[in-house]
């Protein structure tokens, strides 16, 4: 058994004996920590004879003496003969200096642990002198922290100033958040979150954490995006890691962009992490792809609860271009009459998915010319993405007249 403990290298002389790969390996480490890296060896590899040419590190070239561990904190030596390993360790023993001996973990006095940072957090493993299990086990824990499965959240001892984490959440499916997401979101002392987000990770959050709901419903806004927009500030400025947990991507029709330049203009620090879109992903779950070789090389995506004529002057008219309508429900029949008029075929390919991702995934397909009377006959509900293009005709929900 070992005795877990951190040493603060910074300014201190360590002793590096040996110029080979694994005394290389152990450098990049003690330079980061600020140690004062000597290292004797009568040959070195690159990394090493780099790191001098630098001046990161004193390699002096000859073979070890005694008096190289006068003022040393630590040793790790690497020599490469088990000679001069036992000498090495031995004189270290005799001057009270912590001793790694390379290549014999059993008369060693020190080990090098498995290490991984993560933000602030060192893990550091150690397994009675068997490196590969080791590594394995830091590369296990460091993987639950990156993704957010084990919390990195850090608890506020005093107050100052927070910062606000804009996250795009995916289309309710939980496994669709990216790492990034779900590690900010394990952090978070505050989430202000939207109807539409993967509402399962909000259920697993620690019980102290505070959620605000601010979602929207079409044609009600509980919560209007002013108020939003003063909510991450001001619990920012109580010190809080404030996540905006949106669904999608915060910059697809999200209003990111608003709430980032709230954010900086109050002195706020932000970051975006962007999402999946659900005008990409819904389609692909009901089996459509935006693109496909020879049916459509290129896709536009516009809010569907607008008048549409405003929005497609620029768009092609034709159903190898594909249309995404977020939002459109509500609309839909207008919509549709103003893309046949715009130029587009009354038999052009529709699809409608509802709740995409969701166990209550729905999909309607029919034609511009039709669609607006199934989506009535079948109660049509946001939130939806409506598809219109050739493309529809490649999904296997695709029914055609």
């Amino acid at each position: 058994m070992t005795y877990p403990l951190g040493l603060q290298l910074r300014g201190r002389k360590v002793l590096v004996v040996g110029g080979g790969p694994v005394a290389a390996r152990r450098l990049q480490a003690l330079l980061d920590d600020g140690a004062l890296v000597t290292v004797i060896a009568p040959y070195a590899c690159e990394d090493i004879t780099d790191a001098a040419a630098a001046g990161r590190v004193d390699w002096q070239q000859r073979e070890y003496r005694t008096a190289d561990l006068d003022g040393a904190w630590l040793v790790l030596a690497h020599s490469g003969s088990a000679e001069v390993q036992d000498r090495i360790a031995a004189e270290a023993e005799a001057l009270c200096i912590w001793c790694v001996k390379g290549g014999d973990s059993a008369a060693s006095a020190a080990w090098v642990p498995a290490v991984a940072r993560i933000d602030d957090v060192t893990v550091a493993v150690n397994t009675n002198g068997d490196p590969k299990r080791a590594a394995a086990l830091r590369d296990g824990v460091a993987a639950a922290l990156e993704s957010g499965e084990l919390p990195l959240r850090r608890h506020r001892t005093a107050e100052g100033m927070g910062t606000v984490a804009l996250v795009g959440g995916g289309p309710a499916d939980a496994g669709l958040i990216t790492t990034r997401g779900r590690r900010l979101l394990a952090m978070a002392d505050v989430v202000v979150a939207d109807r539409l987000g993967p509402r399962s990770l909000i259920t697993g959050l620690s019980a102290d954490v505070q959620v605000i709901e601010v979602g929207k419903l079409p044609g009600h806004h509980p919560v209007p995006q002013e108020e939003i927009n003063r909510i991450l500030v001001e619990q920012a400025l109580l010190g809080n890691r404030v996540v905006r947990l949106k669904g999608g991507d915060p910059y697809v029709l999200g209003r990111g962009g608003e709430e980032e330049a709230y954010c900086r203009d109050h002195g706020v620090p932000v970051e975006v992490v962007p999402g999946v879109t659900s005008a990409i992903s819904v389609p692909a779950a009901a089996g459509i792809p935006v693109t496909h070789r020879g049916v459509a090389k290129g896709f536009s995506v516009i809010t569907g609860h607008e008048d549409i004529r405003q929005q497609t002057g620029l768009i092609p008219p034709g159903s190898d271009h594909t249309l995404i309508l977020l939002m459109g429900v509500s609309l839909l029949r207008s919509s549709s009459a103003s893309l046949i008029t715009g130029g587009r075929k009354a038999s052009t390919p529709v699809a409608i998915i509802e709740n995409g991702w969701m166990e209550s995934q729905r999909v309607t397909t029919g034609t511009l010319e039709t669609i607006a009377d199934l989506a009535e006959l079948r109660d049509v509900k946001s939130p939806a993405v409506i598809v219109v293009g050739n493309v529809v005709a490649l999904s296997p929900h695709w029914q055609p007249a």
